[in-house]
Order: C-alpha cells, then structure tokens, then sequence
C-alpha cells in the first residue's frame, strides 16, 4: 500500500548542492593577461617622443642658415703708432711701378689699383720707415700668385715711395735691401706688401719684422 503523498508547500524548498569544484579533469582557470598595458601605453608613448625628436633635429639639420666664411684680415689695432709720411698716391698700372719678375708678373697680368704710401713709427728709441703697398687683382687666384712671387726672394716687388724716388729726404733708410723686413697678406683679389728699414742704420731684426707685421693693418687705409 503506497502511502499519502504531498507537494512541498510554499515554504519547504528544497535544498540546493553545494557546488564542488572541479577536479584535475575539470576545465582549467582563465589565463591573466600577457602583457601589463601600462608598460606597452609607456613604451609607445616613448618611441612617439623619439620620432618627434628625431623628426625635429632633421628639420633644423635641413634648414640651417648657411654662412659666408669670414675672410682672414689684418688686425685694425696693434702696437705700434704711425704716422702717414708720403701718399697714399694710387693708379692702376702696376707694371710701371714695378721690377724683377713681379713687373713681368704685371705685364702678363694687369692689376686694377695699386695704392702706396709710407708712414714712421718709433719703438724702443729706433725709427723705422714703412712701406705700405695694397695691389687689387682681378681675382682671387692672380692675388694669391702674386703673393707667392713677392714672398720670394729674388723676384722683385712693387716699387715703394723710396726707391721710386717720390720720397726724398736726408738720411732716409733704404727699405727694398736685405736689412728691410718684409711681410705680405691676402685677402680675396687683395695683397698687402710692407717693407720696413730703421733710420741712422740702426739693428734690431726682431723688432722690425714685429713693426712689417703689424703694419699690414694700416692697409685697410688704402682702400679709400
């Protein structure tokens, strides 16, 4: 005899299984991520830092002003004070007012002006003349070869006031001989030429070459 049966009332739920977890057969847990993305955001906003550098750099390398080089002149100030003796008389026929082989030199190739003048200076108790000559070429190249002729010994030179016979005066050194010093400068189409001699015969070689280089400043003043 089957006993009386009943449906749970509204209260009497059943009870729920707790859930086991699964065992080694079960499905595995849920891999982490691979790859922290904070790294990758820091990363990445690196290599767009590097880019714009680089990108930048490029730019200024592209547009650089480009500058002249500066010509290499004669200091405009030295340490010696000199005062303008004769000229400076200027004309544009340098063959003329030259010997040896620079005149040869002139013949083959003209200048375009010649200035010359002479000045006085005093160092030390010792006087010196000096001889100031600013020769403009045609160009660059005919300057520098006539620099390298006149720096030669044995070649010539321009005239200066002296040896010309433009300036005369008792006891007044000759600067062309082998007691003068000598120095020369370039710069683009223009040769400066000093010759310098002390008066009364005086010696001191080293203080005479000191006197011809400093003197190829005064140049600058034959331009006008």
């Amino acid at each position: 005899m089957v006993g009386a049966q009943f449906t749970p009332g509204p209260t009497e739920t059943a009870r729920l299984q707790p859930v086991r977890p699964a065992g080694p057969g079960g499905p595995p847990p849920a891999p982490k991520p691979s790859r922290d993305t904070k790294a990758l955001a820091l990363k990445g906003a690196g290599l767009v830092a590097i880019a714009v550098v680089s990108s930048l750099l490029w730019w200024l390398i592209r547009h650089e002003p480009e500058t002249a080089p500066v010509a290499d002149t004669p200091a405009k100030t030295g340490q010696f004070q000199y005062t303008l003796a004769e000229g400076p008389q200027v004309t544009s026929d340098c063959a003329s007012k030259a010997y040896g082989d620079t005149k040869a030199f002139f013949t083959q190739t003209p200048c375009t002006r010649l200035s010359r003048a002479l000045y006085t200076t005093e160092s030390g108790g010792k006087k010196a003349l000096v001889s100031v000559v600013l020769v403009t070429m045609p160009g660059e190249v005919t300057a520098s070869q006539l620099k390298t002729l006149t720096d030669k010994d044995g070649t010539g030179n321009v005239s200066d006031l002296v040896r010309d016979g433009t300036f005369k005066g008792q006891g007044v050194p000759k600067i062309s001989g082998q007691d003068a010093a000598y120095d020369s400068h370039v710069t683009g189409a223009e040769v400066a030429i000093v010759l310098a001699g002390f008066y009364d015969k005086q010696k001191d070689k080293p203080l005479l070459e000191r006197i011809a280089t400093d003197a190829l400043r005064l140049s600058g003043d034959l331009r006008r």
